[in-house]
């Protein structure tokens, strides 16, 4: 078997005859030169991925003010820090929103903004002690102000992450981004050929201690991430590195609407080809890697599988599902994956990037277990009444009034001749119908944009729905969107009513 060391590879680098190519090279050289051909005719494969990161942060020292205080609540542009490490030590979130602007500015967006040199204000308290008199505090701090701020990610770059779609009859507001009703697109969150873990998904160079490109500047691999699962293809790592170091152009603050603020950070690990397994790894590409299309409809755990999907599918910018072709779009963007991986392979060649080799390798088994949960809660099925009225949309007024009068709720759910739910009603409609007069169907006056509910539904998620969209009632759906029942908030109030008496 050919084979190279790491010794010689940075010898390369620093003398300057190292040879580079990026992941999106890689497989033509394999196919040309065969795994030994290609190990000998190069020496690093780079990789890239820029995508959302929520689960990052940073820790920042903000040194001691005069008088000193112990920080046990701070809030940087009105985004909350956790306070709770020492006494002017702060972790913040990418995904903590702020209490002026909501989900619209989080902790991402403070960080962009000080690895792009703004200035930002910041409001601590204490609660004053012998040692730490001061109460509260007030300042405006650049980057170049703190000690040290400190990127700690406990998971990043996702070896394989789900593509997500929606078979329910709304929209829905994701981390996946936004999921139109009825299969009506998909989204997906990878770099596929150039994703870091994929070219190396044995570990054999990837470990605690790999230096890697992080957010611009040089940062370090300090173990595997949160949820690292590696045979089920969702191994995952906890990176760290130096803000100060970092640039905008590859640490981005977003925010997903209605879901809330999420961080874009840029990551690139180089590959070094020390033998031929390692260079028939890197030679992955876009259609051998394969994902899950998830239903995110079903507000459950664990969701339905639709079907698996190649990134070559994915790119492709539509897959079948049903027997139609659904459209897809990226959540990551595969052009700075791109400028990453580049940006890196130049480092490397300018001898500014030597290769580390592993401290500790990373585990080939994790966890990613589902919650204990030692209290369980009820569904929609537990609590629903199955005794509701539908109708057609072409019934008349009075009809619809008299039905009303008859029946158990204030609510008529309006389906087509199939029976799906395509409207509903209310008492108050019918009334204004009647008072105003002129009108003579249902279909004049129902609703089209209705909210339901599944059987299977936690009936937390029912009365979210409830809330957010101030309405009283929820017809109770099947698969085929059949109407089999309603929920009311009558039905969550006798049910939390019984809960607190227990």
């Amino acid at each position: 078997m050919e084979e190279k060391s790491l010794v010689e590879i940075n010898e390369r680098i620093r003398d300057g005859s190292v040879k580079v190519v990026t992941a999106e090279e890689m497989p033509d050289l394999v196919d040309e030169l065969g795994p030994a051909g290609a190990v000998r005719e190069v020496d690093v494969v780079t990789t890239g991925t820029f995508g959302a990161m929520c689960s990052s942060g940073v820790f920042l020292n903000l040194g001691h003010s005069d008088p000193p205080i112990k920080i046990s609540r701070a809030y940087l542009n009105q985004v909350e820090a956790y306070g709770g490490i020492a006494a002017v030590d702060l972790f913040l979130g990418a995904t903590q929103p702020s209490l002026d602007r909501g989900a619209e500015y989080g902790g991402a967006h403070v960080i962009e903004d000080l690895v792009a040199g703004k200035h930002i204000e910041v409001d601590a308290e204490g609660p004053g002690t012998d040692c730490y008199p001061r109460l509260d505090l007030e300042t405006s701090l650049r980057l170049d102000d703190f000690n040290q701020a400190t990127m700690v990610n406990p998971r990043n770059a996702y070896q394989n992450y789900n593509a997500a779609i929606n078979s329910s009859e709304r929209t829905l507001h994701t981390y996946m981004g936004t999921l139109l009703p009825r299969n009506g697109n998909v989204h997906y969150s990878g770099a596929g050929i150039l994703n870091p873990i994929c070219n190396d998904p044995e570990f054999e160079y990837i470990g605690m201690g790999t230096r890697i490109f992080l957010g611009g500047g040089q940062g370090y691999i300090i173990g595997s991430g949160t949820q690292h699962d590696p045979k089920s293809g969702f191994s995952t790592l906890m990176v760290t590195g130096d803000l100060k170091g970092m640039s905008p152009d590859y640490l981005r603050a977003a925010t997903f609407h209605r879901y809330g603020p999420t961080l874009y950070v840029g990551i690139g690990v180089p590959i070094p080809m020390l033998n031929e397994r390692m260079a028939r790894n890197a030679a992955i590409r876009d259609e051998d890697i394969i994902t899950s299309i998830v239903d995110y409809g079903v507000p459950r755990r664990s969701r339905p599988l639709v079907r698996q999907v190649s990134y070559k599918e994915l790119k492709s910018g539509l897959v079948e599902i049903d027997g139609r072709d659904v459209k897809t779009s990226p959540l990551s963007s595969y052009h700075h994956a791109r400028m990453i991986s580049k940006a890196l392979k130049a480092s490397i060649e300018a001898g500014e990037f030597p290769l580390t080799a592993q401290a500790a390798p990373l585990p080939r088994i994790g966890s990613c277990r589902p919650m204990k949960q030692t209290k369980e809660y009820p569904m929609v099925s537990d609590v629903m009444s199955r005794d509701v009225l539908t109708v057609r949309e072409d019934m008349g007024i009075e009809a619809a009034a008299k039905a009303i009068v008859k029946g158990s709720f204030d609510h008529l759910p309006i389906v087509n001749d199939r029976g799906r739910l395509i409207g509903i009603v209310t008492s108050w409609d019918i009334s204004k119908a009647v008072a105003m007069g002129g009108i003579a169907k249902v279909s004049e006056i129902m609703s089209k944009h209705v909210y339901s509910a599944r059987l299977d539904e936690p009936i937390e998620l029912a009365a979210r729905t409830l809330d957010t969209h101030s309405i009283s009632a929820l017809p109770v759906v099947d698969k085929e969107c059949q109407v089999i029942g309603m929920i009311t908030s009558n039905h969550l109030s006798r049910l939390f009513a019984r809960r607190r008496s227990h």
